[in-house]
């Protein structure tokens, strides 16, 4: 397996990009700088598409076995190559050692639902209006998939589109996050090759955005971009595929809450909340962001929230036994500090944390702020929870749905009542007794409003990567005698 981690790779060759400008993978934990990388120019990004463009021809019509077999030796070559992947999620990506298996586990599920895409690719056949003749209707591979990918799941939220793309008879071109080029783009471009893409099938280009990001997008090869990241990227990004008529695939940011009542189970309420916003340092799209509590429970849940999340080992990735690590990068600690210090100038009170060593941040919790507060009213991408109170139900519901996303949620409830309020929060996934960060790879994951367009995985993911052609097959000939009189 190739692993030379610092070139791109572009029609089947490893090689350098053509910038001037370079760029280093860091570790977000040490600082030490893992690669410096010559990134790709407008030339290797045409030269990427033209390739996957050319070897989709023929790949679209292979049959359905040799789709799902490239895909099933992937599979085996990643359970395989475990310890590397491990490795690299851990120094690029910041991930616990729990965070990283985990993750890996994820990617190999997603892509044993990926391969059993090629065989649920169906066609229909039904009557038509006009005598003699057949309606028939394909699902078809869009063309080529440009893949833009972030740094807080690289490999998964990679993958899920990657193998989607593949196994539906689509190239690929993906443009991985600057942060994590090798767990987001060197792994997977690597992995296909030794399993056996064709050559220009699968094509890696890192570069800097200011350099081709908005070419990546325009380019007139690729039929539909699929990215996962902040909000403002992605209507930027939606703006300029639209401007091409080019489909879109869009997971975007997320305000995510956590809802309990005082029906609930306080006790499992407080475990799933701890999970759900600490898991990763909250750098997940669907990490909860606020958790909303009924005042007659507030003292308790806070109580016992509070203790838990005191518990959490915290620190350097590597360290098995730790279960929050850095934040990725100094852009985003200042970011999340900044916002901190605006929620305590504008009163929140810190109960616990609240302090940086390097990149990572004490695992912290906030109360004694609103709806509006900085840590309630932006997406906070940090492990920091604040706790917000609310009276009554209408209540809570107004407070989910006052800002402009819909990613995910929870609520902790008795059942039957869980889920009628889950029925009235405007979000694309939401969970019963639960927490938010799930993610399952037969189930629609997407969101609404602001946090994004269409669903990936499952059948859905099946509708995304491909496209519908009519074919109408007439069996007699047509009387055009009125017509032609």
């Amino acid at each position: 397996m190739q692993k030379q981690f610092d070139l791109l790779y572009i029609n089947g060759e490893w090689r350098k990009g053509n910038s001037e400008e370079t760029f280093d993978n860091i570790n977000p934990y040490t600082g030490e700088t893992l690669l410096t990388i010559q990134g790709a120019n407008e030339e290797d990004l045409d030269e990427a598409y033209q390739a996957a463009a050319r070897a989709q021809k023929e790949w679209a019509e292979q049959p359905p076995q040799v789709k799902r077999e490239l895909i099933e030796k992937a599979i085996q070559i990643m359970e395989r190559e475990k310890e590397l992947y491990i490795e690299w999620l851990i120094k690029e990506a910041g991930s616990t050692y729990r965070k990283a298996v985990g993750e890996i586990t994820t990617a190999v599920n997603f892509m044993k639902e990926a391969a059993s895409y090629p065989n649920r690719m169906k066609g229909e056949v039904f009557l038509s209006h006009v005598p003699g003749k057949v309606n028939k209707v394909y699902q078809e591979p869009l063309g080529v998939v440009g893949v833009i990918s972030p740094w807080n799941f690289p490999l998964h939220l990679t993958m899920r589109s990657v193998a989607a793309a593949l196994a539906t008879g689509n190239g690929v071109v993906i443009k991985p996050s600057k942060d994590t080029t090798v767990t987001a783009g060197s792994l997977v471009a690597a992995l296909f090759e030794e399993a056996g893409a064709p050559k220009g099938l699968i094509n890696l280009v890192s570069g800097k955005s200011s350099e081709i990001g908005d070419s990546f997008v325009k380019h007139p090869i690729p039929r539909m971009i699929s990215f996962t990241g902040s909000t403002g990227v992605g209507k930027h990004i939606a703006s300029l595929a639209a401007g091409e008529l080019k489909s879109t695939a869009l997971e975007l940011g997320g305000n995510n809450v956590l809802i309990v009542m005082e029906d609930a189970n306080i006790d499992a309420a407080v475990e799933s909340a701890v999970y759900g916003k600490f898991y990763h340092q909250g750098q997940v799209c669907i990490a909860l962001n606020r958790i909303l509590v009924q005042a007659s429970v507030a003292e308790e849940f806070t109580s016992k929230f509070v203790e838990k999340v005191k518990e959490l080992r915290y620190g350097d990735p590597a360290d098995k036994n730790t279960q929050v690590g850095p934040i990725i990068n100094e852009q985003q600690v200042d970011s999340i500090k900044e916002q901190l210090q605006r929620a305590i100038d504008a009163g929140a009170n810190v109960l616990t944390g609240g302090n940086f060593q390097g990149n990572v941040l004490e695992p912290t919790v906030v109360n004694q702020v609103d709806n509006q507060s900085p840590l309630a009213a932006e997406e906070i991408f940090g492990p920091i929870a604040p706790i917000i109170t609310f009276e009554t139900e209408d209540e809570a519901v107004e407070m989910a749905n006052e800002h402009p996303y819909g990613l995910s949620g929870a609520v902790h409830s008795t059942v039957g009542h869980g889920e009628l309020i889950a029925k009235r929060i405007e979000t694309g996934m939401i969970h019963v007794n639960d927490q938010s960060i799930n993610d399952e790879p037969q189930a629609p994951f997407g969101g609404v409003k602001q946090s994004g367009l269409g669903r990936f995985n499952g059948k859905w993911a099946l509708e995304e990567f491909t496209e519908t052609k009519w074919i109408g097959v007439q069996n007699e000939r047509t009387d055009y005698r009125s017509f032609l009189k």
